[in-house]
């Protein structure tokens, strides 16, 4: 897949999953992973840029294979950014097909 694309979707993938629930950064790339082919490097700097915008809180959860793992919260205005993001992929993908498909009539 073109890294464009992923790393302009990226964002709203995170913040789509962690509506669903709380993860750590390395379950964030495994649930990422089964559906977009991307490295554990990808996310961490992401991870760190939205904590740094206030669209997450964190914190440490003890593990059983290791060290405490550091989650990741979605917070109210992380919401917000999701809602808008997704609007925005739902317009944007609307366009681009009407492109493709040559209906743009």
């Amino acid at each position: 897949m073109n890294i464009q694309f992923k790393k302009g979707v990226l964002e709203l993938c995170v913040l789509s999953i962690l509506t669903r629930k709380d993860c750590y950064g390395y379950e964030l790339v495994n649930d990422i992973s089964k559906n977009i082919a991307i490295s554990e490097g990808t996310i961490y700097p992401l991870l760190r840029r939205l904590t740094k915008e206030g669209l997450f809180s964190t914190y440490l959860k003890e593990s059983q294979e290791g060290p405490p793992r550091k989650y990741y919260r979605l917070t109210k205005r992380g919401q917000e950014v999701k809602d808008e993001l997704t609007n925005e992929w739902f317009a944007f993908v609307e366009g681009v097909n009407t492109i493709i498909r040559g209906n743009d009539e």
